[in-house]
């Protein structure tokens, strides 16, 4: 039952072959909180992930793709990827403007400085961007499809539906247009739509791996693991020499195998998914998170770090980057740089409780906080932990438990533990110590004086 099920929505998989990667990712759509344990006593905080793959955010085109760029304009664009590629978000932002005052009419360039604003987190300037590529040149897929699922990703599934179903209809055959009609009918909650944009993808190139992971991405957003494990099988392993695998290095597909590996409790070959997924695509953010998250779950903060760090420069206005690296500076010992990580979270998402979590752990467990004293080191991890659980309720929501209360009950007697040392000590500066005479003036003792002399004896 479950192989006949399956053959409808990858059938034509049976043809693919290689071809390029379309190169899309994007945040999470979701999220999932994970209790973390840390090794050598410290109380671990719930490490909050993206729940569901990237999709939506495209990579500046590559130097290569710059087509109609001469001179100082195809420098700055040159300038501009390399910025890109080390993650310098603002340089790239800053080459990519320049290389469009020199050649205002480049889609390329259009598109790249979109695709940088996108991750910055300025939707409407990247959408505006976006708008820009392709009306400098009317069939620019990348900008088309960049600019719909940016609408898509941000509430407007109604307005990217309707801008994807009219450039489908007038670019009936393409692979491309109809992958990213299936990644905006899913993200508007429309599984079978969805499915069938995929499919005629499909049929059009069999050849076409986004339409595959589309298929799997889908099936995975409507909670059919097997049908999207399955699909996923199809890309990255294949099925013996007769069906070999489709793109065994495509990140998005390993990114999503390593999400649903994730949720059954498979950590290793999650984790190695997650690296497949990041070693071919450096900027991938969510891949990067997912790992760093791991990573701090084994109490491997060494290898966490420059995950965590690379996903924030590549995704700087995503929350749940700088919570994790938040995490990583706090068992690193760097507790003013976690704290400044907690902050610029809380920041970005007012609603993400577990910051609360982190910053009680921060200021309760911390040797030393930059600018706070002990007393108010302790009534701050008590006021963090009440935030936290206040926000969450009462409960923890099943299969999600967390200790705070233990943390709270802890905290709450290290606080009374210092006000009795305080109180202890300052009856003692008060009282006179053992043997010391008595505070105040005190009366001269009187000089011994000497017995008088006997009277003489009678003679």
């Amino acid at each position: 039952m479950m192989r006949r099920s399956l053959s409808a929505s990858i059938a034509a998989f049976a043809f693919a072959g290689s071809a390029a990667v379309m190169g899309l990712a994007a945040q999470g759509c979701g999220a999932a909180e994970q209790k973390v344990e840390y090794p050598q006593g410290d109380a671990g905080g719930p490490v909050q992930t993206g729940g569901g793959a990237q999709v939506g955010v495209a990579e500046p085109g590559p130097p290569g793709e710059s087509s109609g760029l001469t001179g100082a304009a195809r420098d700055a664009y040159d300038r501009g990827w390399k910025a890109w590629l080390s993650g310098d978000l603002p340089g790239a932002k800053a080459a990519f403007k320049e290389a469009l005052e020199k050649a205002p009419s480049s889609h390329a360039a259009h598109f790249s400085l979109g695709t940088v604003m996108d991750r910055l987190g300025d939707n409407a300037g990247a959408q505006q961007e976006f708008r820009a590529a392709f009306s400098a040149k009317s069939d620019y897929e990348p900008a088309i499809c960049a600019y719909a699922l940016s609408l898509a990703r941000n509430g407007s599934t109604g307005e990217a539906n309707t801008f994807i179903t009219d450039k489908q209809q007038k670019m009936a055959k393409s692979p491309r247009i109809l992958t990213c009609a299936a990644d905006v009918k899913s993200l508007a909650n429309d599984s079978a739509a969805a499915q069938q944009a995929a499919q005629d993808a499909l049929r059009i190139d069999p050849d076409y791996k986004d339409a595959m992971v589309a298929i799997a991405r889908d099936h995975y957003r409507a909670h059919r693991t097997e049908l999207a494990k399955y699909a996923l099988q199809a890309i990255l392993d294949g099925f013996g020499d007769s069906s070999p695998p489709r793109d065994r290095d495509n990140a998005e597909a390993h990114l999503l195998r390593g999400l649903i590996l994730r949720e059954q409790g498979q950590r290793q070959p999650a984790m190695a998914d997650f690296q497949a997924a990041v070693n071919k695509r450096p900027d991938m953010v969510e891949a990067l998170i997912q790992l760093g998250a791991m990573k701090l779950e084994a109490g491997n903060v060494g290898e966490a770090l420059p995950l965590l760090e690379g996903a924030v420069r590549f995704g700087p206005n995503n929350a749940l980057a700088h919570l994790n690296l938040g995490d990583a500076y706090r068992l690193s010992g760097r507790p003013q740089d976690a704290k400044k990580e907690f902050d610029t979270a809380l920041s970005q998402d007012s609603s993400l409780a577990v910051a609360h979590y982190d910053l009680g752990l921060l200021y309760l467990f911390s040797p030393n906080v930059p600018g706070t004293s002990a007393d108010t080191q302790v009534a701050t991890a008590i006021k963090e932990f009440e935030t936290y659980r206040s926000m969450r309720g009462a409960k923890a929501p099943p299969g999600k438990d967390d200790d705070v209360d233990e943390l709270l009950s802890r905290a709450k007697a290290k606080q009374a533990e210092m006000k009795n040392a305080a109180a202890t000590a300052a009856s003692a500066s008060a009282a006179p110590a053992k043997g010391a005479p008595p505070a105040g003036p005190q009366p001269v003792s009187p000089q011994p004086q000497p017995a008088p002399a006997p009277p003489p004896k009678k003679k």
